[in-house]
């Protein structure tokens, strides 16, 4: 335990953890808005697939390589570098549960069994609590590559860099480690798919690989100057494209390859890759509708121009209108003034909508589950599906 202790003590001593754009670099969370409620809902699943997996890709960062990193992530101490938010939040975070796919992954394994087609060298494998061990391995797997994607997040653009937030050397320093530490992490990941010997995994895993750097370039090249420009560049078809490719690809494949790993049939995969991606984009709604649940007009939390509250109302208020409402609010500022804007989106009925569109996730998500039989783990996984979609 040095390396998390490590990062754990240089975390505790940050004087300002806030990263540097809170609206855009989010962590991707599975939660809900009573932590005693959702904490069962993840004992009562981590019991059912046999152990728990709230810290499963982190073994890893009890090796040499990154107890190395953790004793040079201390010199970002006093710092504003979003690296360190990343790592506090693996350790101390216990409100959230940042390991939830894996989980979710072994509670699909279960839910759906052992395939009545399975091969001799599968019947072969030992199951433990119902899983198979090539199963366990694909649920780490997309841990890995989860917190691989977490951690190169953390990247500043040094362009937006100020005094008050670090030393520039610090700030670059940062930015190297968390692209090296990022691809360790990737790399191991990419070692362990290749040892699942099954070529239809390897396409769908590096094919969500790919979704996500897509997805998170989409994010990252959506500016304050993108949004007042773009016509009709972003609406709600948009958002789900773009949200399916950086929060949803990953665990819908994964559940989906879960199924090839069992030789589930054609219908099996496509029931999981439904709830994957429909409780992806339901829990990335959940989180948009957020800061217009929790705010108030004097002092509105900020939030991301591009979610989903935001791209319905551009939508029902027409491009005209939006743009006029961008310039009122950026008038003699280089950051929008969020107090405007939160109170011109919360008065029509994007909010509303997009609330909605949440529970219509949810109940996607819900429809494709309930096609596997009745089990403990059909229940979790729907208890999961409640859980991050409720409003």
């Amino acid at each position: 335990m040095l390396a998390l202790r490590t990062i754990a003590a240089a975390c505790s001593r940050l004087s300002r953890p806030g990263p540097l754009r809170p609206a855009r670099r989010r962590l991707s969370l599975f939660s809900n808005a009573t932590p005693s409620n959702w904490s069962k809902v993840v004992s009562d699943a981590e019991k059912i697939v046999g152990y728990p997996t709230s810290f499963m890709s982190l073994r890893c960062l009890l090796s040499d390589e990154l107890s190395n990193v953790a004793m040079h992530v201390r010199k970002l101490v006093g710092t504003r570098h979003p690296l360190l938010s990343t790592a506090r939040g693996f350790v101390y975070d216990s409100r959230n549960n940042l390991q939830m796919r894996g989980l979710v992954v072994l509670l699909m394994s279960k839910a759906a069994g052992p395939s009545h087609t399975a091969q001799p060298d599968l019947l072969i494998q030992d199951m433990v609590s119902g899983i198979y061990p090539s199963q366990r391995n694909l649920a780490e797997i997309t841990e890995l590559i989860h917190t691989a994607f977490l951690v190169h997040r953390g990247i500043v653009d040094l362009k937006e860099w100020t005094n008050s937030d670090g030393p520039l050397k610090d700030m670059q320093f940062g930015n190297k480690m968390a692209i090296l530490s990022g691809d360790f992490l990737l790399a191991n990941a990419c070692t362990g798919l290749a040892q699942l010997n099954n070529t239809k995994v390897v396409e769908l895993i590096s094919s969500a690989i790919g979704d996500l750097v897509q997805g998170i370039y989409y994010e990252n090249s959506s500016t304050l100057e993108d949004s007042a420009n773009a016509a009709n560049s972003f609406n709600m078809a948009t958002w789900e494209e773009q949200t399916f490719l950086s929060h949803g690809a990953l665990l819908a494949k994964s559940c989906q390859a879960a199924m090839e790993l069992a030789k589930h049939d054609k219908e099996s995969q496509a029931l999981a890759f439904k709830y994957g991606k429909h409780l992806s984009l339901g829990h990335k709604l959940h989180s948009d509708l957020q800061p217009f649940a929790q705010g108030g007009p004097a002092e509105p939390p900020t939030f991301s121009l591009t979610s989903a509250p935001v791209a319905f109302h551009r939508q029902i208020v027409g491009q005209d209108k939006w743009h006029q409402q961008l310039r009122e609010a950026t008038a003699f500022r280089n950051q929008p003034d969020y107090s405007k804007l939160w109170a011109a989106i919360k008065s029509d009925e994007g909010v509303s909508s997009a609330a909605d569109l949440c529970r219509y996730h949810g109940n996607r998500a819900l429809e494709a589950i309930r096609a596997f039989p009745s089990s403990e783990a059909r229940s979790a996984l729907e208890n999961i599906a409640h859980a991050v979609t409720k409003i």
